[in-house]
């Protein structure tokens, strides 16, 4: 007790030098920054890197970037609004702020922003436990960061960040193993460019895994490297985590004492950061510490602050720890009845997130899947390297064959020449479509298999095992279909109808889809391309109604309009193609598709052969006001 003076002197020391003295400076690195030329984002967080700012400061860098028209400084200050609100567990006014830089970010074209904002977005929804939102942003993160070539330093580590954050989803989905491979790439990007921070956070997750995979001296060893690294960092709410992970290891092995100075040690340091996200987090390990050690009123206290926060804040996972130990406390009081409800509250509120089976279920049904998508990208790669060969020989036929015929035979041997690149231009025209078969979307199968994986997490198991069915059969039918270079329009049809109930998942089954066949058509007998319809209906879907509200329907007619054709229309009463192509325009996110210039040329090569050629019609339908009221295409096809 007689140190208590001193230390409460040397607080206010330094709390004072923290709260005058370095406002001072953040106002004068602000002032300095609209003097400054900066072009990139990253330039900007490297000039603000060792810059402390409150909220004083981010609002005052907000608002002279609003005077000057800076768009770098107001994306920087909505992302430091974003971590503020964060870190103050106040989630909708961050997303709010993070939402402002993204669209500010993609309307100006800044892509290294958009990265970094995605990951922070992701960040956020982690926290609330909503893990098919935070999965989507961190994706998106990481298909701009592979769209990049020749990754800077910076770059990088947004690589790491998203392959880390990709890991923590797999932490929370109990899919330990899993985040390790993450976390494993991650560590090699992170010790190469020796990003600390990033090393720091990376060893504490993988503490995390080893924890739960009940490895406890492995996970000891990444948590003290953690701690480590943030005490190098000066990093406070990285040495928060830590003393919290390390001391709830100490719980496990039984040293409980031990745990117990670890927690205490930061509960001071963890009310000065404010953060109530780990707040909570430390007053259950504190009040867990104390029910282990006997002492049940001061822990039962500790216990139900934490919960009373987690509540307030909606933080799912630590009211769910919260329950349990407050169902520990009574039954060690042996009030069983009280026990029970909590018990009972704890059991309820972990199966609201996580139904450890289905979860698992679906985890290795993506595991198959990325199994898949490798293999495919090693035959793709193969066909891409035959073609390229044939291309080769192409070429060196030619010179060959150019040189021969000015010298001797000219003409003929020219005629020669004509038929073997034709040939080989047939060929290599079949090995592209065979190749681009071998790589259907992956960005529709991982969607899909996520929109499955929603109906498990929330117990609907009717229709999760409805669309998986679903599913299993389109994917069945495009690897049967992918084998051959045509196939009846029944099955075609058959194939289209699944497509379009996998892809109405995302649309909450909002869109009506019907199918119209003349009587006198005999669909086996009429031949098309394998996953012809397919680009049609998905630009119908993804252009035509995504941007739509109210009642979304598609409609595909098959009709008979001569003994040589039949005409496949698909219609929509989506927005209309001038309003899609603005919409477009706008996005730095694209969807990728089959192309529907690769669709034309599919069609020519199949019709090669028949005496009558394609034709393909696009019709802007219109309300009775004249107004866009959709989108025809019509497909005229021929039979022989």
């Amino acid at each position: 007790m007689k140190l208590f003076p001193l230390y409460i002197f040397f607080f206010c020391i330094n709390f004072s030098g923290y709260s005058q003295d370095q406002p001072v400076e953040s106002e004068t690195m602000i002032k300095a920054f609209f003097k400054e030329d900066f072009n990139d984002y990253f330039q900007v967080q490297h000039y603000f890197n060792k810059t402390q700012f409150g909220k004083g400061e981010i609002d005052f860098l907000l608002e002279k970037s609003k005077g000057s028209k800076n768009i770098l400084g107001k994306i920087y200050s909505y992302t430091l609004l974003g971590r503020y609100y964060r870190n103050k567990t106040t989630y909708e006014k961050a997303i709010e702020n993070y939402l402002n830089a993204l669209n500010l970010s993609r309307e100006f074209k800044k892509v290294n922003a958009e990265i970094v904002v995605l990951n922070q977005i992701g960040v956020v929804y982690r926290r609330q436990d909503k893990i098919r939102s935070a999965l989507n942003y961190h994706q998106f993160a990481l298909e701009l960061v592979n769209k990049i070539p020749n990754p800077t330093k910076d770059i990088k580590i947004s690589k790491s960040v998203c392959e880390n954050s990709i890991g923590n989803i797999y932490l929370k989905l109990k899919q330990y193993k899993l985040a390790l491979e993450k976390f494993e790439k991650a560590i090699v990007t992170q010790q190469e460019l020796q990003d600390k921070r990033g090393l720091a956070i990376n060893h504490q997750n993988i503490g995390f895994a080893y924890q739960n995979l009940e490895k406890l001296d492995s996970a000891l060893v990444n948590y003290n490297k953690s701690l480590q690294y943030n005490l190098e960092n000066k990093s406070r709410i990285g040495k928060v985590i830590c003393h919290n992970s390390i001391s709830n290891v100490l719980i496990l092995k039984g040293e409980y004492k031990k745990a117990l100075k670890y927690i205490e040690e930061v509960k001071v340091l963890s009310e000065q950061i404010g953060n109530k996200f780990y707040i909570s987090r430390i007053y259950n390990t504190l009040g867990y510490c104390q029910i282990k050690l006997g002492k049940l009123d001061e822990g039962k206290k500790n216990v139900n602050k934490s919960l009373s926060i987690s509540l307030k804040h909606g933080i799912p996972t630590n009211t769910n720890k919260s329950y349990e130990y407050l169902s520990e406390i009574y039954r060690l009081k042996r009030d069983f009845e009280k026990a029970y409800v909590f018990y009972k509250k704890s059991i309820v509120g972990t199966h609201k997130t996580f139904n450890d089976r289905n979860i698992l279920y679906v985890n290795n049904l993506i595991n198959k899947y990325d199994n898949e998508v490798k293999n495919n990208k090693i035959k793709s790669l193969a066909k891409e390297n035959e073609i390229t060969k044939l291309k080769l020989t192409r070429n060196r036929n030619i010179l060959i064959i150019a040189l021969v015929s000015i010298a001797l035979f000219g003409v003929l041997l020219y005629a020669i020449y004509g038929q073997r690149l034709l040939s080989n231009d047939k060929k290599i025209l079949v090995l592209e479509q065979e190749a681009l078969q071998n790589q259907m979307n992956p960005h529709f199968v991982f969607n899909a298999l996520n929109s499955i994986k929603l109906y498990i997490i929330n117990n609907e198991q009717k229709n999760a095992v409805y669309y998986l069915n679903k599913f299993s059969k389109l994917i069945r039918s495009i690897l049967e279909s992918s084998k051959t270079k045509e196939v009846p329009l029944s099955d075609e049809l058959k194939t289209m109808n699944l497509y379009m109930s996998i892809e109405n998942i995302r649309f909450s089954n909002e869109i009506a889809y019907h199918e119209n066949i003349d009587e006198g058509i005999n669909l086996d007998k009429v031949k098309v391309p394998p996953l012809i319809l397919q680009p049609f209906l998905e630009n119908a879907i993804w252009h035509g109604l995504s941007s739509k509200k109210g009642i979304k329907k598609v409609t595909l007619s098959v009709t008979k309009v001569s003994n040589d054709f039949i005409q496949i229309d698909i219609s929509d009463n989506g927005i209309g193609r001038e309003a899609a192509l603005r919409i477009k325009k706008n996005k730095s996110l694209k969807r990728k598709s089959i192309g529907i210039e690769l669709t034309k040329q599919r069609l020519q090569n199949f019709t090669d052969e028949f005496k009558n050629s394609y034709s393909l019609v696009y019709t802007d339908l219109t309300d009775k006001n004249n107004s866009p009221a959709g989108t025809k295409v019509s497909l005229k096809i021929p039979l022989s």
